[in-house]
């Protein structure tokens, strides 16, 4: 999804169908968090932009301490219904950047393709701030991809965000890419410039089926495409449910799962 300034918000107006349409993240990306940072009863966790906790859960069952950090107040109303049964579990409404967080007192940070909202310097600094020596950042997130295998219906989509959604928001129309290891890299070393080491990433890999209308479902979650004005979305929608039902009715996303961790001094 493309980060447009000023939309943070957004997600916050479809919470529900944000709950239903996003996924979570492989078993096996955790288990390598957990792999590299022993988490426990006696851990001190945040999360930096819960959302819907759709990564919250694997760990909260490590039986941690864990503080939400959720900028939309619908989302942070719903997390504490969620984890209600969890009484570790609190949430704190703000912007990352904004709220009052202990220096040297976490063992865990972690974000859920969330961390692109804040501002490199002001986020890697803080998170470095918070962590306990030895502590853990780990930035991770979900980078869809679409049509992979379906050239055609992919040049027909492509065609309609050229028509729809690039002239909305004024963007020039540039090739699709999947994202590579490289990038997963490039964003690892990020850490290295505020003092973390221990460097690593790793990458995780998944396809999704969706009908058509599941998958405006889905469109219907992102942020960038609930700021297109109505009557256009809905044009827009429109024309790619019918690209789809013509191509057999399904789209298949192939999801590149990107994780980085970086340790504290």
């Amino acid at each position: 999804m493309v980060h447009i300034k000023g939309l943070e918000g957004t997600f916050d107006t479809v919470v529900s169908k944000y709950e239903k349409m996003r996924p979570g993240y492989a078993p096996e990306l955790y288990q390598t968090i957990f792999d590299y940072v022993s988490i426990g009863e006696d851990s001190r966790v945040v999360e930096v932009g819960s959302g819907s906790g759709q990564a919250t859960l694997p760990v909260l069952q490590k039986g941690c301490e864990l503080v939400s950090v959720e900028y939309g107040e619908n989302f942070s109303k719903a997390l504490r219904e969620k984890f209600k049964d969890y009484p570790k579990f609190s949430v704190i409404t703000g912007k990352f950047e904004d709220v009052e967080l202990p220096k040297d007192s976490f063992d865990l940070v972690f974000s859920a393709t969330a961390f692109h909202w804040v501002p490199e310097e002001i986020g890697y600094t803080k998170v470095y701030e918070m962590l306990k020596s030895g502590g853990v950042f780990a930035r991770f997130a979900n980078r869809p991809y679409t049509c992979k295998n379906e050239p055609e219906l992919a040049a027909k989509i492509d065609s309609y965000y050229a028509e729809y959604y690039n002239r909305f928001h004024k963007k020039e129309s540039k090739p699709r890419s999947e994202f590579t290891e490289d990038k997963a890299i490039e964003l690892a070393n990020i850490a290295g410039k505020y003092g973390f080491t221990d460097i690593k990433h790793a990458m995780f890999y998944r396809e999704r089926v969706f009908t058509a209308e599941e998958y405006l479902e889905l469109l219907g979650t992102y942020s960038d495409h609930i700021a297109i004005e109505e009557s256009i979305r809905n044009e827009f929608f429109a024309k790619i449910a019918n690209a789809i039902n013509e191509a057999g009715g399904t789209i298949t996303i192939t999801d590149t799962m990107d994780l980085e961790l970086a340790r504290k001094v």
